[in-house]
């Protein structure tokens, strides 16, 4: 028996696809791989070995085409809640696959047979999704376009508003909204290809101010493209409305003093749950404002509170006080996840980091069956 154990990054598009075939831009930001439950993996492992060479392991008179295979996963990053857990499950499914059949070469066209958005994960950074123009989608691939510190010591902050399955799934929302949506139209016509084109300029030219800008508008755009779907997709809460707030007032202080470069951006896809992009010097700063507004419901929380990266809490300023009083919802985000922009899939060899038992197969303790 032959064990590999990967893990793959999720990942958030900056500008939002139109169709199941599209473009988008993305950022890696955090291992994670679904929920325990039934793989669809049929498609994917039928593509991985119809790439594999027919050969034969090192020491070993089988086939490995002929290998029967165990999938067990495990996940640390909210699953269904608008959070690309899914991308990251099945990036690392068929990354996973790879290793076993030593198929070399982008993955990015298999990973989006189990989810679109998969594609993405299979690569670190900022990546591009170009959407092909075949009907089967095989030239539907996605491609990096810059690296992982393009915008140097940029942070990613999660405001976990809800970590619950949504009550539509992205599927079935995307399919609603194409049927329905007139502003979904023009968005195909219009909007997105010029946006994608702008994007590409403020990623070349490293144009933080402008990178927000459109980061904002285009998530903005897609959530009223949501709701204009009949009936409608709603995904964004009160709270994350309230989250939305605090960004602008945040950055009209910021744009108020001349500092452009430390502009916050959020971003939703289809959830509750904003992704801020957040300038490193300001970071611990924005972790502070947030928690002050939407402080812990208990006590008990507080620690739990900021996950990830270690953060520093500091005294805000009297403006930013002010505009956290005056927008403070106690208990209305769960959490925060503290983050960076992250690298693509990779294998893991550390002790303990196997899910199967190297004597049984199974399942250890620790890992989810799939």
């Amino acid at each position: 028996m032959r064990t590999v154990t990967c893990a793959a990054p999720v990942n958030i598009a900056v500008i939002k696809y139109c169709k199941e075939k599209s473009t988008a831009f993305t950022w890696g930001s955090r291992n994670g791989a679904p929920d325990p439950g039934i793989w669809q993996s049929d498609g994917e492992l039928l593509a991985v070995r119809r790439r594999a060479s027919k050969r034969k392991l090192e020491g070993s008179d089988e086939d490995v085409l002929n290998w029967h295979v165990h999938i067990c996963s495990t996940n640390n990053f909210p699953t269904a809640a608008g959070l690309a857990s899914s991308a990251a499950g099945y990036a690392c499914l068929v990354y996973a696959l790879g290793q076993v059949y030593g198929v070399e070469g982008d993955l990015s066209s298999i990973a989006r047979q189990g989810s679109g958005s998969a594609c993405r994960s299979v690569h670190g950074g900022l990546v591009r999704w170009y959407k092909g123009e075949m009907k089967d989608g095989t030239d539907s691939f996605a491609r990096p376009i810059a690296p992982a510190n393009h915008f140097p010591n940029l942070h990613v902050i999660i405001c976990v508003a809800n970590d619950g399955r949504k009550k539509t799934g992205s599927t079935e929302g995307m399919r609603r909204t194409v049927q329905t949506s007139r502003l979904m139209q023009y968005r195909i016509r219009e909007s997105v290809g010029l946006r994608i084109d702008s994007m590409m300029q403020a990623i070349e030219e490293k144009n933080w101010s402008t990178f927000c800008d459109l980061t904002i508008a285009d998530s903005n755009e897609m959530h009223a493209v949501c709701q204009d779907s009949f009936p409608p997709c709603i995904y964004m809460s009160d709270t994350s409305h309230a989250v939305v707030e605090l960004i602008h007032r945040y950055n009209e202080l910021q744009i108020s003093k001349g500092n452009l470069k430390y502009k916050v951006c959020y971003t939703f896809d289809a959830g509750p749950n904003a992704c801020l992009f957040v300038p490193g010097a300001v970071a611990n700063e924005m972790l502070s404002l947030l928690k002050h507004t939407f402080p812990p419901s208990s006590p008990q929380n507080a620690d739990s509170f900021i996950r990830g990266m270690k953060s520093q809490t500091l005294t805000l300023s009297k403006e930013l006080e002010s505009i956290a009083d005056e927008n403070a919802q106690s208990g209305r985000l769960k959490y925060l996840i503290h983050t960076k922009v992250g690298e693509g899939p990779r294998v893991l060899t550390e002790d303990g980091a196997h899910l199967l038992d190297p004597v049984s197969g199974l399942p250890t303790e620790s890992g989810g069956m799939a």
